[in-house]
């Protein structure tokens, strides 16, 4: 299952960067050399019909070598030039597919040479085939429970593979109709009772209480917030990490704010404790589901670890 993006997680600073893939308009007086590089590479590889140029010609067309060019993506971005490449090329596959397109056309199109490339990158950023999602999730199995728990209304759901989605709210109407909306054809059955188990770890986190069992996630996103999420696994219980000491541990020192959109776009809440991750001027920052909501975790994971 794809990721889907949260709202209200922020880093501090302002490296320049929106998100994990993409970068914004720097003015051209005042970035650094290497921000200014990688934005008119990301340009050049948005901009490109078909194969994206390679890392040569980026860094011909940028006045640097590719090792330089590979090294500032990097520090930069936090990825490859070439993991950029295939993150805008899914991108556009999703957006060939969400308008209508057959999969050949649409394969053609994001610039995919085979079926098989197409196949490989597509299944591990889609979480399901092409033809699958452009039909809107059809041949996805999902499976889902509402609660009520103590920070309000809990969803959870799985697909086969692991869980996909954990939200929290005010409205258990609201959650029980959001599981729905990204694959309105996939198979997707509501059953409280099988989920008991996951559901009864998940509040065990929520209570403050360290994991008492590992559970599966099946999630997508990009090369980018695939590593901000396995990072966000690895902070310690009870503690926390500023967005920048966490982009600096990633090897990405100027991409705080880069940090904070992969939080946001968290689709396991509690899971992947994006709540452990706070600015480095104080308070708590943003958080998808309301900074109350992320101070009780803090609050009962400092209890319990006290």
């Amino acid at each position: 299952m794809r990721e889907r993006a949260g709202t209200g997680e922020r880093g501090e600073g302002d490296s320049g960067i929106t998100d994990g893939m993409t970068i914004t308009e720097v003015d051209p007086r005042t970035a650094d050399p290497r921000t200014r590089r990688v934005r008119e590479a990301c340009a050049l590889l948005a901009d490109s019909v078909g194969a994206a140029p390679s890392l040569g010609e980026l860094a011909r067309a940028t006045g640097t070598t590719p090792d330089a060019l590979r090294r500032d993506f990097r520090r930069v971005l936090g990825v490859s030039p070439k993991q950029y490449a295939d993150g805008l090329r899914v991108e556009r596959l999703r957006a060939e597919l969400r308008d209508g397109r057959d999969v050949t056309g649409a394969m053609y199109t994001a610039g995919y040479g085979s079926s098989s490339r197409l196949y490989e990158q597509s299944d591990a950023r889609l979480g399901m085939t092409p033809a699958s999602y452009g039909a809107g999730g059809a041949g996805a199995t999902i499976t889902y429970t509402v609660v009520h728990g103590p920070l309000g209304a809990l969803l959870v759901a799985r697909t086969e593979r692991g869980i996909c989605r954990i939200a929290l709210g005010d409205e258990p109407a609201a959650l029980d109709a959001l599981v729905r909306d990204e694959f309105p054809a996939a198979a997707i059955t509501r059953d409280d009772d099988a989920l008991v188990p996951v559901v009864a770890e998940v509040l065990r986190r929520i209570a403050g209480e360290e994991p008492a069992v590992e559970l599966p996630v099946d999630v997508r996103g990009t090369a980018f917030q695939l590593r901000v999420w396995r990072e966000l696994q690895r902070i310690p219980h009870g503690e926390t990490l500023t967005y920048g000491a966490l982009a600096a541990a990633l090897g990405a020192p100027g991409g705080a704010r880069a940090v904070g959109q992969a939080c946001g776009s968290n689709p396991v809440a509690v899971v992947v404790p994006c709540h452990r991750v706070v600015p480095a001027n104080g308070g708590l920052g943003g958080y998808a589901w309301g900074v109350e909501r992320k101070r009780q975790l803090l609050d009962r994971e400092r209890d319990a670890a006290d």
